[in-house]
């Protein structure tokens, strides 16, 4: 009787415990994936650099930086970016600078820069719009080109052209705002 007790306690035993170890695998796998998430984000909206050449990858809180840059101060100021992320335990930054001294490749990045920056000057400057609550962010379009914003479509008011007009010109990277928009007569 006592054997088989004591076979009973250790049977319980492990199986606790092994449930144990894969809930606790499961927690830090979840915690990497929201470390990798938060660091993609992290650098995409940064404006100095191209997040589609940087890659990212998290194990037990390490986050690994793999791809190109065009400068050591990018290369840099990637890692210190993602160290700054809460959960954040290390970083290997295996980044790779890349010289971009021949003027047709450097011409082509600025471009692709360009792109890159206006997309997502656009997609800040239409996410601020529909998150507020005094704007109708579905009546304005946004069209952005080279940081300069143009603003069309229906307002309600001159103070809501004025909102949004301002909330463009507080996006990081915009030159300058080209107002277009017009009062919605049956308002």
């Amino acid at each position: 009787m006592k054997k088989t007790m004591f076979i009973s306690l250790l049977t319980t035993s492990l199986m606790a415990s092994s449930a144990f170890a894969a809930d606790n695998n499961w927690e830090k796998e979840a915690s990497d994936a929201w470390i990798d998430g938060k660091a993609e984000a992290t650098l995409l909206f940064n404006g100095e650099l191209n997040n589609f050449d940087i890659n990212t990858d998290v194990k037990n809180g390490t986050v690994i930086l793999t791809g190109e840059v065009e400068h050591a101060v990018d290369k840099k100021l990637a890692q210190e970016l993602v160290l700054g992320i809460d959960g954040v335990k290390n970083v290997e930054n295996e980044l790779t600078v890349v010289d971009m001294s021949d003027d047709k490749t450097s011409s082509q990045h600025q471009a692709e820069t360009s792109t890159f920056t206006d997309a997502k000057i656009a997609t800040v400057i239409k996410s601020r719009f529909l998150f507020d609550s005094d704007i109708d962010g579905t009546d304005i379009d946004v069209d952005v080109e080279r940081g300069v914003v143009t603003l069309s479509g229906d307002v309600d008011t001159d103070a809501e052209r004025q909102l949004a007009v301002q909330i463009a010109k507080n996006a990081d990277d915009v030159k300058s705002v080209k107002s277009r928009l017009t009062l919605d007569k049956d308002a």
